[in-house]
């Protein structure tokens, strides 16, 4: 005889469906349903534990069986327990684990990305922390258009959800959250709108490539950044900061892109050239060839965010020395050379491979592999 917790009347009780009866008055402050749910399982298993054993029960005793029905109910409950335990765990907590990561893997940009989205889905909430139970198609619906309701653009929503499902299915991939149903299964994240993308024509290119400054000053340095990302195939200017004199290699700069860890090779032009003698003499191998230099990790991220804020501002201000009507931006330059190289007649398949890009995003078309050849060509021509 095993007790359990549960006792009602021998009239509250149905003997022959082994349950309790709903319409006891024995049982009027009783939840029925959840008793009897709880009995059937605990009768189901006592009797596949039995089952199971078959002619071996006839070597066992009565209290080695009771203790063994005893411990799997046990082990059932805590394996509920742990399952309502792990439904507890929050967005921030979780988000930590992987912003910890990041930073880790001097990836401080996207542990940003991950604490500013949090930070949106908890102000959402209240300023209460959010469970990750608690993000379901509704959640993220309200989301949606509390913000949109802001005037808040679909492209600033995006980012913030698109940050959120990377943690939730990351937490469900590491077993630290079971959910009921994955929400980001049926809800479609906001589409974002393609911006339209700024470049300047070669023309305005070498109008900017005239301007006279003082040797040194920021502005200086400025239009050199300007032009070794011109002339390195719209080089990003992080990649740009990141490069050391051991990059150099004969003829190449040969680096990996911040953004995919890809590994670039582009020739060195004339241009760019004359550009690395000023800033390469008297340098160790392992010196950043640019006063801009930033070795990618957290601690230095600081630094390299105020120093980008100074290039933009400078970037702003020199096309206007050159009269140009445009307040350009450092990415300005990548869609430039993009822009410039389909306007003379260059495959999207060049550009694409030019560029670094990894999918079809950005040209929409899937990526072939180039030799090195094809692409120093398009680049002479493209910077010449």
């Amino acid at each position: 005889m095993i007790h359990l917790s549960y006792s009602t009347s021998k009239a509250g009780w149905d003997a022959k469906n082994m349950m309790l009866k709903k319409s006891a008055s024995a049982n009027k402050d009783t939840d029925c349903d959840e008793v009897n749910k709880a009995i059937y399982e605990k009768l189901h298993t006592a009797k596949s534990i039995i089952n199971k054993l078959g002619d071996a029960l006839n070597s066992i005793s009565a209290d080695t069986l009771v203790d063994n029905i005893k411990k799997s109910w046990d082990d059932k409950l805590d394996s509920k327990v742990k399952k309502d335990l792990s439904n507890e765990i929050t967005l921030a907590e979780w988000g930590k684990v992987l912003m910890d990561r990041k930073l880790k893997a001097n990836k401080p940009a996207t542990a940003k990305w991950y604490k500013d989205s949090i930070t949106a889905f908890t102000q959402f909430n209240d300023d209460k922390s959010v469970k990750l139970h608690q993000i379901t198609v509704s959640f993220l619906k309200d989301f949606e258009m509390e913000h949109i309701s802001r005037g808040n653009s679909k492209n600033g929503i995006s980012a913030y959800i698109r940050a959120i499902r990377a943690i939730y299915n990351s937490a469900l991939k590491e077993d630290r959250f079971l959910p009921i149903k994955n929400p980001f299964l049926h809800y479609k994240i906001p589409s974002t709108v393609r911006t339209k993308k700024k470049a300047l024509s070669k023309e305005k290119i070498i109008a900017i490539r005239n301007l006279e400054f003082k040797e040194n000053s920021n502005l200086w340095h400025t239009k050199n950044y300007l032009l070794s990302m011109f002339n390195c195939r719209g080089m990003n200017l992080i990649d740009l900061a990141k490069l050391r004199v051991k990059d150099i290699s004969g003829s190449r700069i040969i680096y990996g892109r911040s953004k995919t860890g890809d590994p670039l090779s582009v020739r060195i032009t004339d241009e760019f050239a004359r550009i690395l003698d000023f800033y390469v003499a008297g340098k160790d191998e392992n010196d950043f060839i640019f006063p801009i230099g930033y070795d990618g990790s957290v601690e230095t991220f600081t630094k390299y965010r105020s120093d980008r804020r100074l290039v933009n501002k400078l970037f702003k201000r020199i096309p206007r020395d050159a009269g140009i009507e445009e307040k350009i931006t450092s990415y300005y330059i990548r869609h430039s050379w993009a822009t410039i190289a389909k306007n003379m007649g260059i495959s999207t398949e060049i550009i694409s491979e030019g560029l670094g890009h990894h999918s079809l995003k950005t040209t929409e078309i899937y990526l072939k592999s180039f030799d090195n050849s094809v692409l120093d060509v398009a680049n002479e021509l493209i910077v010449a």
